[in-house]
């Protein structure tokens, strides 16, 4: 059975809506884009990840932060070792709309019930799955108990509003590893308890 591991920035408070850019995820009115930015330039978090890059098998997407990603990363041309890892790594795009039409190369529809399809996705005797971002997607992962583990990039910043990662779950996780940057972000990765 495949592991599915989830890779996203929160702040400290809880937040991922938007660490990337200002107009990255404007709903509800979120005005604090970019926040993950901050901390400046962190090689033993990009050491981290490029690491854990290195190991990673499909990507899995919710289908708002699909659209985000395609937009952007198809269009790279300066060498970023992100960009070749996103574009050529085989992607699959959970959406209850089958019509929908992806123009990323490596993607595919999972179309349906996210737990439903993700479950079955999930027991395919392949790699493991990897999900960036998609808040929606790993929320109900994680409350129908997919999710085998989180690498959180926990960004010491306080923002007090915006989508929070775990909203409406209720899960014991585990300390499985950690690492604390000289910029101050920490790097925790956790399993489910049980």
């Amino acid at each position: 059975m495949r592991k599915i591991s989830v890779t996203n920035n929160i702040s400290l408070d809880g937040v991922m809506q938007a660490p990337m850019s200002a107009d990255e995820d404007t709903r509800g009115g979120f005005t604090l884009g970019g926040w993950a930015l901050g901390g400046g330039s962190d090689p033993e978090l990009g050491a981290e990840m490029a690491e854990g890059m290195a190991n990673t098998g499909a990507m899995l997407f919710g289908h708002r932060t699909y659209d985000h990603m395609e937009a952007f990363w198809p269009h790279q041309t300066d060498g970023n070792p992100f960009t070749e890892h996103l574009n050529t790594t085989e992607k699959f795009v959970v959406t209850r709309d089958p019509s929908l039409e992806l123009s990323w190369q490596n993607s595919t529809i999972v179309a349906g019930d996210a737990v439903e399809t993700v479950a079955e996705l999930k027991a395919r005797d392949a790699g493991d799955l990897s999900i960036l971002g998609s808040g929606e997607l790993v929320r109900a992962l994680a409350s129908a108990g997919l999710i085998d583990e989180y690498v959180l990039i926990i960004h010491p910043v306080l923002l007090g509003s915006g989508q929070r990662m775990f909203e409406g779950v209720h899960q014991q996780l585990r300390l499985v590893s950690n690492l604390a940057t000289s910029t101050g972000i920490t790097l925790a990765r956790y399993a489910p308890a049980n």
